[in-house]
């Protein structure tokens, strides 16, 4: 797909079963909800999509399975983020060959290289592959925070690096530091953060954002209006659905998949990450959040 990349790409979220293992069936029902819901491209298994769980083989699985379903109707953008190139390397190369659109990676999420390390990573990815690459700058212990400089070094000199994604706080203005920096060599600068922080990076000039995908319809409602120029209405959508960004900031995965089973994409809300859970007074909040946001997701 040559058109540029814009709007809403949704960061997957994996679905287990209650023994752990990949629920394919969920998963194929996440895509349809996806495409149906707005979003302009798929993206992962990324943080919000436990890859790090995950073996290569479920990984590569995944990949299938989540292109097979997009079936073209929008790009897929998969997240290869490994503990070495030689490993991103063979997923990337394998994701191009089922026909992915694109990678995102991150810098090795163990090693953590240097400037001139993390140049030499996406090197790497540049001359195996001939699909557009997605910076992701995120911050630590995962990430590996890198310059505004750095980013526009490698988007004028690699000719895949076409897209970042900034999640380096505060985000906005690192968005701002990074398009003055790259100019026309960056195809875009997406904003993630699970679109906490999307309507001002809209106006800093972020091309979209990249959120976790059970509210994606809300999301890919407001970056609408923002795009109609209707900042007033984009507001007001943004606060109703503020309590569970807030919610989900505090616990992530767990309310990731507690919105899918409330929504009936997903039937168990298992996860692989230790302590990603609701007790019974966390579903108390979240039941009083989920009364008043219900509506909004039923629009």
């Amino acid at each position: 797909m040559c058109k540029p990349w814009r709007g809403i790409f949704a960061i997957v979220v994996t679905p287990f079963n209650d023994e752990l293992k990949l629920d394919e069936a969920a998963l194929r029902r996440q895509i349809e909800f996806c495409i149906e819901g707005g979003a302009a491209g798929l993206v992962g298994p990324a943080n919000a999509g436990e890859f790090a769980t995950m073996s290569d083989d479920e990984r590569r699985r995944w990949i299938r399975i989540v292109t097979e379903a997009a079936a073209g109707r929008v790009p897929v953008i998969a997240a290869t983020t490994h503990g070495h190139r030689v490993p991103a390397l063979a997923l990337s190369r394998y994701a191009q060959e089922v026909g992915a659109d694109g990678i995102m990676a991150m810098p090795p999420h163990i090693l953590h290289p240097d400037a001139g390390g993390c140049y030499e990573y996406y090197s790497a990815l540049n001359d195996a592959l001939r699909i557009p690459i997605c910076v992701q700058n995120f911050m630590g212990p995962i990430g590996t925070p890198m310059s505004a400089d750095l980013l526009a070094r490698m988007c004028s000199e690699l000719e895949y690096v076409q897209y970042l994604k900034e999640e380096t706080l505060p985000e906005p203005r690192a968005i701002s530091r990074t398009l003055a920096a790259a100019g026309d060599a960056c195809r875009g600068v997406f904003g993630g953060q699970g679109g906490i922080y999307m309507i001002d990076e809209w106006r800093r000039g972020a091309c979209g954002n990249m959120p976790a995908s059970q509210s994606v319809d809300v999301h890919a409602q407001i970056w609408h209006l923002l795009e109609q120029k209707n900042e007033a209405a984009a507001r007001a959508l943004f606060n109703r659905l503020l309590p569970l960004l807030n919610f989900e900031r505090m616990h992530g995965v767990a309310v990731y998949k507690q919105v899918f089973l409330r929504r009936g994409v997903f039937t168990s809300t298992a996860t692989r990450i230790p302590g990603a859970f609701l007790d019974q007074k966390d579903l108390l909040e979240f039941d009083a959040i989920w009364r008043e946001i219900e509506p909004l997701l039923a629009d």
